[in-house]
């Protein structure tokens, strides 16, 4: 039976999180303390070979690894550390500490963007950074430090990133949340002079909008107060042109000329004026990305699933929605016709409200998105 544009299925489903240890204290500790109660899957990726993994940001207490590939043992899917366990050595600067999102580019390199926090405390200098890991050849191609100018280090999330090799730029979301008000923007790098610059701090564009109380499946997300994020989902367009994000706390899609923010010597205001408000998505958004064809995805938070906009026509519509969709976080690309993406019910794990008898707690989905559709990050390779 031939496949439908919207065609989802499961591909792993947990009601917990559960660990490979090699340290049989560590392993003890996380079942004694509970803290599987803390561990959230969050950015979901696909290496070139077909292997699967997930990041588990260091929110919580006694996360045994922060980047993890997913292993099926006996039929259900374990996480093992990646890309070892001396790398998500925690209070090691030099290790990864805290990741939520990441890409694997199309050379087969991992590009983590570690937060630093651990539990939402101050980072230390060096855990702020972004690391490139080769995964063919398992070895560091560089590390990368995000400095307390750039990023505070009391009030950054570093969020999401995008990577451009062809033009040799990467650009991150910066959520700001640990202020107020927040300290939302973007970070631009440029990999070749490992120059940083940052661009829309406290932009309308990157901030939460006041007084917006979102809901997911009826159940406001927080149930004692808004939640509070700045800029979070980034995208990038297939002729890497055009830049979007969006703030979490807010519906509306942004975009820029990437030009513009190549160029370390564009004055700040000059920046400012020239993003473009593409309108209301009619859901808020986490994670985004986009396809070699021109489009780009979006989880739909309040909307349950995944929606698409068009940049031609300037459409937003919905490509796949579900009930069981709480909390969609981020998506990826198999190169194989689909998307993959997790939905984590962040809101209600971290509240301490999930039913850990529930086997779908946390879940990871695909949906058909066209034969020849693969990620922005193959455009330039096939064009």
């Amino acid at each position: 039976m031939s496949k439908k544009i919207g065609d989802y299925e499961i591909l792993f489903h947990w009601s917990r999180l559960d660990w490979l240890f090699e340290d049989k204290k560590m392993e003890a500790e996380f079942y004694d303390r509970e803290y599987w109660k803390g561990a959230m899957p969050a950015g979901v990726k696909i290496d070139a070979n077909g292997s699967f993994y997930v990041s588990v940001p260091r929110w919580a207490p006694g996360i045994p690894a922060t980047v993890n590939e997913i292993e099926v043992l006996n039929g259900k899917p374990i996480l093992s550390a990646y890309p070892s366990w001396a790398m998500n050595k925690i209070n090691e600067p030099n290790a990864l500490q805290s990741v939520l999102g990441w890409e694997i580019d199309e050379a087969n390199r991992a590009w983590f963007l570690d937060q630093g926090h651990i539990e939402g405390a101050p980072c230390v200098d060096g855990a702020q950074k972004i690391v490139c890991w080769d995964i063919n050849s398992n070895s560091l191609v560089d590390s990368i430090k995000v400095p307390n100018e750039i990023a505070s280090y009391a009030a950054s999330f570093l969020n999401d990133l995008v990577i451009d090799n062809a033009n040799g730029f990467v650009y991150i979301a910066d959520s700001g949340i640990f202020s107020d008000p927040l300290e939302g923007g973007l970070i631009v790098l440029d990999i070749d002079t490992k120059g940083l610059r940052r661009v829309l701090h406290q932009h309308y564009s990157t901030q939460d909008v006041a007084g917006y109380w979102f809901e997911i499946a009826g159940k406001r997300v927080w149930q004692d107060r808004p939640n509070r994020t700045g800029a979070d989902g980034i995208a990038l367009s297939a002729d890497r042109k055009t830049l979007y994000w969006c703030p979490l706390t807010a519906r509306n899609l942004y975009s820029i000329d990437t030009a513009l923010l190549q160029d370390f010597s564009t004055p700040l205001g000059e920046i400012e004026e020239a993003v473009k408000d593409l309108g209301d998505k009619g859901t808020n958004t986490d994670g985004m990305g986009a396809d070699d064809k021109g489009n780009i995805y979006y989880t739909m938070l309040e909307g349950q699933g995944i929606g698409i906009y068009n940049p031609e026509t300037g459409a937003f519509s919905t490509l796949v929605t579900d009930d069981r969709m709480i909390w969609v976080d981020g998506l990826t690309f198999d190169n194989k016709g689909h998307i993959v993406f997790n939905n984590n019910r962040l809101h209600e794990l971290l509240g301490g409200e999930l039913d850990w008898d529930n086997e779908y707690n946390l879940i990871v989905w695909k949906a058909f998105v066209g034969d020849d559709v693969k990620s922005y990050l193959y455009y330039h390779l096939e064009d």
